[in-house]
């Protein structure tokens, strides 16, 4: 299929979702309310605490979700074909990864901020927390095992990636000091930044 039009197939599906699907778990399970207080404005510090423009939040949940997402999705693209990843994708995102980052932040949100972890202490007690935190490390080193797993593969693959990868650090950290540190404006220096990234990947297909 051509990705272009799987590109807008998703788009739609994901506009639609978002509309009925997300806005429901919105109204009728969690009852949102613009009123509510959130944690980065009733603490903010300027340090933990940040008040953060809507769409650079939107970028960090769209390119996270759930870790798994952006990683093992196009990893499966590329070893098994499009059709999983897809499915993964749109699918993974709509019902799985995307409830769970909402309802994660919902609860967080509505306990100052406070991880799983920290609520957990607070609703059972301080050792039960304890023992969670340790399972918490202990699933977290697996998912990065996998990851680690997954994209040795793709290098070993494709060598011709390991530079615009690599890249995605110096560039985040650049993009990072000239939005909040020197208070550029965001969009037109993400716009720059995805720019660069492009210019990574043609010097790693030059260099190979």
């Amino acid at each position: 299929m051509n990705s272009l039009l799987l590109a807008i197939l998703a788009f739609v599906g994901y506009w639609l979702a978002y509309n009925t699907y997300g806005k429901w778990i919105a109204r009728k399970i969690f009852g949102l309310n613009d009123k509510n207080p959130v944690p980065s404005k009733e603490f903010e510090d300027g340090v933990d605490y940040v008040p953060t423009k809507k769409h650079i939040l939107l970028g960090h949940h769209f390119t996270t979700i759930a870790g798994t997402g952006p990683i093992v999705g196009p990893a499966i693209g590329v070893i098994w074909g499009w059709v999983p990843a897809f499915i993964w994708v749109f699918f993974g995102s709509i019902f799985m990864g995307a409830v769970h980052d909402f309802t994660s932040l919902i609860v967080s949100a509505r306990n100052q901020g406070k991880t799983i972890g920290e609520l957990t202490g607070n609703l059972i007690n301080e050792r039960t927390a304890k023992i969670f935190l340790i399972l918490i490390q202990f699933l977290l080193w697996i998912v990065l095992a996998v990851f680690g797993l997954i994209v040795a593969l793709l290098f070993k693959m494709y060598p011709q990636s390991v530079f615009p990868v690599w890249m995605e650090i110096p560039i985040a950290m650049w993009l990072s000091y000239m939005v909040y540190n020197k208070g550029k404006n965001d969009t037109v220096y993400s716009i720059i930044a995805v720019i660069l990234m492009y210019v990574t990947i043609a010097i790693g297909f030059l260099c190979q």
